[in-house]
C-alpha cells in the first residue's frame, strides 16, 4: 500500500499579523491565495540632518531605521524581491496597490512593469491639510501617488465602478482624491503620547480603495502593516486581512486597534453593484418567452419613433432593421443607443420600459 506523500498547502493565517521580514513571510504563504495587496513600503526619504520649523522647533520626520537604505541599488534590490514575492501569492485576477512619494514611486512603477504587472491607474492622493515646506526652498509636498496594477494584462480584476460613483454623489470617481492626512483623534499615540507611527495612513484612503477594488470575503494582504489601518478597515468592511510587520511596537498597537473594531452588518457591507456584472439577457429571450410578441409595436421613450418586434429578436423601423440598440441609434441619428432604456411597450394603455422585462428575468436567475 503506497503512502500519499503529497504536501497539503499551508492554511492562510487570516485576520492575523505575521511577524518578521515581509519577503520571507510572503514566500511562506500559498501561491495564488490573495485577492488584493496594499503596500506602503519604506519611502527611502534620504533625509540629511534634522528639519526645523521657523520657530526652531524640531519636525518629527521619518528617520526610523526601517526607512534607511545605503544606496538606490540596495533599495531597488529590496523592491524587486518583495514585489516578486507579492506577485507569486496574488490570484490570477488579483491586483496590487502601492503608495509612495516622489522619492520612490517612480522606482516602484518601473519595477512593477519589469515584473509583468499591468498598470491600471495612478491615483494622486491630494492632501487637504499637508505639512508646509518649512525651508521655503521647494513647493509644499501636498500629495502622494498610488499605483493600481493587476497581476497581468487581461486579468479580470475587481472594480466596483458604480459603488465609487455612488460614493461620489453620482459623479464618476476621478483619479485625484482629496483626503486629509491622518491627524486628530484618528492619529494613534504610543505610551508617551507621541505618534505611534510616522506615516499612518488615514482610514478614508483605505476605505475608498477597498470599496473600489475588493468584495466582502476577499483576502487583503498588507506586507508593511504598521499600525494596521488596512486591517482595521478590512475588518469593518467584511474583508479578511493578513498583515506582515517586523516591528513589535507597531504590531502591539495594531492588534489593540483591530480588536476594538466592529464589523459592519451584512446589509451595510453591500455596495452598489455594477450593471455589467449582472447576467446578460438577450432581447430575443423576451420574444421566445412570449413576454413580447412578433409584430408587437415598441415606442421610443421620447415618443418620436416606433418599431416592430421580429421573430428573431430584432426590430424593424422605417428603413432600418437590427438590434434594439442599432435601430434606436439609427432613428435618433446617434452614434450609439441603449435600447433597453430607449424602447417601451404598451400594456393597459401605458408605456412600460422593456428593461422591466429584463429585470424580471434576472430576478428569476438569482
Amino acid at each position: 500500500m503506497t503512502k500519499n506523500t503529497r504536501k497539503e498547502a499551508p492554511a492562510l493565517p487570516l485576520n492575523t499579523i505575521m511577524s518578521g521580514d515581509c519577503i520571507e513571510a510572503m514566500n511562506s504563504l500559498p501561491e495564488e491565495s490573495v485577492d488584493l495587496i496594499f503596500a506602503d513600503p519604506p519611502y527611502n526619504l534620504q533625509l540629511r540632518g534634522d528639519l526645523h520649523r521657523p520657530d526652531n522647533s524640531k519636525v518629527d520626520a521619518v528617520d526610523d531605521d526601517w526607512d534607511q537604505f545605503d544606496s538606490f541599488r540596495i533599495y531597488d534590490d529590496f523592491t524587486r524581491e518583495w514585489l516578486k514575492a507579492a506577485r507569486r501569492i496574488l490570484k490570477p485576477n488579483g491586483a496590487i496597490w502601492v503608495i509612495g512619494s516622489y522619492h520612490n514611486v517612480f522606482r516602484l512603477g518601473a519595477e512593477l512593469q519589469n515584473q509583468g504587472y499591468w498598470l491600471l491607474n495612478d491615483v494622486v492622493w491630494r492632501k487637504s491639510n499637508p505639512m508646509p515646506n518649512f525651508r521655503g526652498k521647494r513647493f509644499t509636498n501636498a500629495h502622494e501617488t498610488l499605483i493600481w496594477a493587476s497581476k497581468g494584462e487581461g486579468a479580470k480584476y475587481t472594480f466596483n465602478y458604480d459603488a465609487l460613483k455612488a460614493l461620489n454623489e453620482g459623479v464618476q470617481m476621478r483619479s485625484d482624491w482629496v483626503l486629509p492626512i491622518c491627524n486628530g483623534g484618528e492619529r494613534l499615540k504610543d505610551e508617551d503620547g507621541e505618534k505611534a507611527h510616522p506615516t499612518q495612513k488615514p482610514q478614508s484612503l483605505l476605505h475608498r480603495l477597498l470599496v473600489a477594488t475588493t468584495n466582502p470575503g476577499d483576502v487583503v494582504l498588507d506586507p508593511f502593516f504598521g499600525t494596521g489601518t488596512t486591517g482595521a478597515v478590512a475588518k469593518m468592511l467584511g474583508r479578511d486581512f493578513i498583515g506582515i510587520e517586523r516591528e513589535e511596537k507597531y504590531r502591539k498597537v495594531a492588534e489593540k486597534r483591530i480588536k476594538a473594531i466592529r464589523k459592519f452588518d451584512s446589509e451595510a457591507l453591500t455596495v452598489t453593484a455594477s450593471k455589467r456584472a449582472e447576467p446578460r439577457v438577450p432581447f430575443g429571450q423576451l420574444v421566445e418567452r412570449g413576454m413580447l410578441r412578433p409584430g408587437e409595436q415598441l415606442m421610443s421613450m421620447n415618443g418620436r419613433h416606433k418599431a416592430k418586434v421580429r421573430a428573431d429578436g430584432t426590430l424593424i423601423g422605417n428603413d432600418i432593421k437590427g438590434s434594439i440598440h442599432q435601430v434606436g441609434a439609427h432613428l435618433e441619428g446617434a452614434p450609439s443607443c441603449n435600447g433597453w432604456t430607449y424602447w417601451t411597450y404598451q400594456r393597459e394603455g401605458k408605456n412600460v420600459p422593456i428593461d422591466l422585462l429584463r429585470q424580471q428575468i434576472r430576478a428569476e436567475m438569482n
